[in-house]
């Protein structure tokens, strides 16, 4: 020591390799944390990815359940779609007479006008 002090060389030592001890050991410690961040990070990434996953698979057994879907009611909607031609076929004659109904109002004229 520089100067002399009230305090015992043996305690003064006893603390400076204390400090010395801690910063020696800083390194590894910060390392060591960083080394734990890290496979937790890793860890978290390989769970997200699995869930991403079980996700895609999910969607994708749904897409292919409404493909099937499809084509088990294509019959059916070309026999829907058939029966409403069908239905249709007179709908030309109803406009007609809907024309006629019209022209017959509007040959009638208001008297006082």
């Amino acid at each position: 020591m520089a100067y002399p002090t009230s305090v015992n060389n043996q305690v003064t030592d006893a603390v400076t390799q204390s400090n010395v001890k801690v910063i020696g050991e800083a390194p590894a410690i910060a390392v060591g944390s960083l080394f734990q961040t890290m496979a937790h990070s890793t860890g978290v990434l390989f769970e997200n990815a699995t869930a991403a996953q079980q996700q895609q698979n999910t969607l994708s057994q749904a897409a292919a359940n409404m493909g099937v879907m499809q084509v088990y009611a294509l019959d059916t909607a070309v026999g829907a779609g058939a029966a409403e031609k069908a239905g249709q076929i007179g709908v030309a004659d109803n406009l007609t007479s809907l024309l006629t109904v019209l022209n017959a109002f509007k040959a009638k004229k208001p008297q006082g006008l």
